[in-house]
């Protein structure tokens, strides 16, 4: 069965087979900046770019930088092939998934990392019910993900797996994450891996915390940004000078907790209150490249990918 998050991405490349793509990179008059666009989505993962473009570490490199807010990865990849926005934000599934289908797009920096520290992680696999005690005994239970074959269940069942647990004999139903602490409250599911902001009150109630994204990998790269490669063939110097702010400005976010906890309101439905007591990403400058091969491999275990992709071709 085909992933669900690539039917938006085939989708949108027949059209564009069809029709003859002539999507070509916003340009500006010489000695203006170069309008940019991204597709991103309004969660705490990238807190980075809103806070590069106030620092003005895109301006100095002669970028207009725009965020334009998507629902998902899977309408932002169609977005950014079509030249709808010159780069996106998506999880690493998404994008491992859309490079063994061919589709035309190249990872130009590192998005949102695990903290590495499964204790305290911004992603974790949450439990009501003390009788449940490890992830093995999820076992014949449901599981809450925010979508199937995707980055969380992919994590769930390596965190069932190192358990010592089958993860086939895991149910997994799909839930929005806002969603997910009423349903394991009414006992509708058994456990959920949910995020913050909603990691944070979750925890708070009592319930226990069974693994997170750092025991998939202690530096698991969990999203990263991309572009077309037809913008990395049509105009390099712009991919180079996008990619290096959004170094200086991973850098700068990792460094600056108490920056990102007030610029994560302005963007997102998210509380100054909630986004004082999460539990803060790690936003490293480069993109780990072993976890991405680790993450690569576990989705040939679970069948989601027939072969590894050659991320080599994907990755920077």
């Amino acid at each position: 069965m085909r992933s669900k998050v690539l039917v938006p991405v085939l989708a949108a490349l027949a059209v564009l087979t069809a029709c003859g793509s002539d999507a070509t990179p916003a340009t500006s008059r010489p000695g203006t900046p170069d309008k940019v666009k991204v597709g991103v989505i309004p969660i705490v993962d990238v807190a980075p770019i809103y806070l590069g473009k106030a620092q003005g570490f895109f301006s100095k490199r002669n970028i207009d930088l725009t965020m334009e807010q998507a629902q998902g990865g899977a309408a932002i990849v169609p977005g950014v092939i079509s030249g709808q926005y010159q780069f996106g934000f998506s999880n690493i599934v998404s994008l491992l998934v859309a490079g063994q289908q061919k589709v035309p797009i190249k990872v130009v920096a590192n998005g949102v990392n695990s903290t590495g520290d499964p204790a305290k992680d911004f992603g974790q696999l949450i439990v009501k019910d003390p009788a449940i005690r490890t992830a093995k005994d999820l076992e014949g239970k449901t599981v809450a993900t925010n979508t199937v074959k995707n980055i969380v269940d992919t994590s769930v069942k390596e965190i069932v797996r190192k358990a010592g647990g089958d993860p086939a004999k895991v149910n997994f139903v799909e839930l929005a994450f806002p969603d997910m602490g009423a349903a394991l409250d009414a006992g509708r599911v058994q456990a959920m891996f949910v995020v913050e902001p909603f990691l944070a009150p979750a925890l708070a109630k009592g319930w226990r915390s069974l693994g997170a994204y750092a025991d998939v990998d202690p530096k698991l790269c969990v999203a990263a940004y991309f572009t077309s490669t037809q913008l990395t063939a049509q105009n390099p110097d712009l991919v180079k000078r996008f990619t290096e702010a959004m170094q200086e400005s991973l850098a700068y976010a990792d460094g600056h907790a108490d920056a990102v906890r007030q610029t994560v309101p302005t963007y997102t439905q998210i509380k100054a209150d909630a986004a004082g007591a999460m539990t803060l990403p790690k936003w490293a400058a480069t993109v780990d490249t072993a976890s991405v091969g680790k993450m690569n491999q576990l989705l040939v275990t679970n069948g989601v990918l027939s072969a590894p992709v050659d991320t080599t071709k994907l990755l920077p």
